[in-house]
């Protein structure tokens, strides 16, 4: 199976069960989930910048969770 076969299987997945995965995105679950990944990426990038973004990058974290999960 080829990418292309592949990236078609998963756009046909996605637009079969955008409903299924839009709740998903807004579960519980996903908060959790979402926030353990925002907050450690977040605090890899403040390290690797060394703290000189630190403001910037909170906002980016705080951003990217409004559209993850249900809070």
């Amino acid at each position: 199976m080829g990418v292309e076969d592949m990236a078609k299987q998963a756009g046909d997945f996605i637009s079969q069960n955008s409903d299924k995965i839009n709740e998903a995105l807004k579960s519980e679950q996903a908060e959790a989930v979402s926030d353990k990944v925002l907050d450690g990426v977040a605090g890899l990038a403040d390290k690797v910048t060394g703290g000189k973004f630190t403001v910037q990058i909170g906002d980016l974290r705080d951003q990217a969770d409004k559209h993850i999960g249900n809070e």
